[in-house]
């Protein structure tokens, strides 16, 4: 703003009243700041604005809804970061505004910011588009999304040490013996790629290498995940551990592994991802990685509030945790 009002040779409170099309300016200055800010790809920051002056006081939580997968809201693992996050906007005296956008069109969730109805966006989840989330930052949305640190990032993400987390699971079934682990996940997203990045490293920092027949890319969806495992189990591939990407695909593939007589872990040891509240109910006790959700929504919020009140925020690794339970 201040450069704005050297240009046009006018004060910046000048160009703040003529960007807000305040009628105490007249129309030729109006227009020849507007000229300028557009020129220097400026735009009021009106998440922060409404900070200042308190008129808004809520922020938007938008669960991407991807069409192919379907993957319901009601997820314990989002049910469980959204309740955090609820608790974090609570406690800093904020309202929350939950809603959906489709996975294809992330562009389309600055839309509750751009419109006025919150003061910034926290996003759970990248999905596929990465570069969508970048436009977001370069039209200066207030934007920090639960996802994993990728290169070239415009944009603030608060996520777990994803690539630790999967090479955790698997040393200890590497420890125990195992010599057959298939790994079940889509690598194609950002998070889950970094799962099986930690996969293949702890193979290879014992000299060994994957089997590619036990890469399963399965999404989010049980039918999918049981007609996947059942041609690899018919297949006659070796098989002695899986690590799931998540806890719900981890009990479907035990219950797929039931239903071919196949013993957990006598058999076929299991490691899940997120320590969602139903594994230690499981029967048997699912191990899994806990990712920390308990202090996920206070790192997302304050993220958040620190982009509004203009400080730089980095990227933020929230570390993870082994939970050894009986199904490993």
């Amino acid at each position: 703003m201040a450069d704005i009002a050297r240009l046009a040779g006018v004060a910046v409170s000048t160009v703040s009243r003529a960007l807000a099309g305040s009628p105490l300016v007249n129309e030729k200055t109006r227009a020849r700041v507007a000229e300028l800010a557009a020129s220097l790809n400026y735009s009021v920051n009106v998440g922060a604005q409404n900070l200042r002056l308190k008129q808004i006081n809520t922020i938007a939580v938008i669960v991407p809804y991807d069409t192919a997968t379907r993957q319901s809201l009601s997820d314990p693992f989002f049910l469980a970061l959204i309740g955090s996050i609820a608790d974090a906007c609570t406690k800093r005296g904020f309202d929350m505004l939950l809603s959906r956008v489709d996975a294809e069109h992330l562009n389309d969730a600055g839309r509750p910011y751009t419109t006025g109805r919150a003061l910034g966006i926290i996003l759970i989840g990248q999905w596929h588009h990465h570069d969508q989330l970048n436009e977001l930052a370069l039209r200066r949305v207030p934007l920090v999304v639960w996802g994993a640190k990728l290169p070239q990032q415009l944009y603030c993400t608060v996520g777990s040490d994803n690539l630790a987390g999967g090479r955790l699971a698997v040393e200890h079934l590497l420890n125990q013996g195992a010599q057959h682990i298939a790994f079940l996940g889509d690598p194609s997203l950002p998070e889950i790629a970094q799962r099986y990045e930690g996969y293949v490293q702890a193979h290879r920092a014992r000299g060994l290498s994957p089997t590619p027949a036990l890469c399963r890319p399965v999404p989010f969806v049980s039918a999918a995940i049981e007609q996947d495992l059942d041609a690899l189990l018919d297949s006659g591939e070796p098989l002695d551990a899986i690590f799931a990407s998540s806890d719900l695909v981890a009990m479907t593939a035990i219950s797929t592994l039931r239903r071919h007589g196949r013993r957990v872990p006598e058999d076929v040891a299991v490691i899940g991802y997120d320590d969602i509240a139903l594994a230690v109910h499981y029967q048997p006790p699912l191990s899994t990685v806990r990712q920390s959700i308990d202090v996920a929504g206070e790192a997302l919020v304050g993220a958040l509030i620190a982009q509004l009140e203009g400080e730089g925020t980095l990227p933020v690794e929230l570390p993870t945790e082994l939970v050894l339970r009986q199904t490993a």
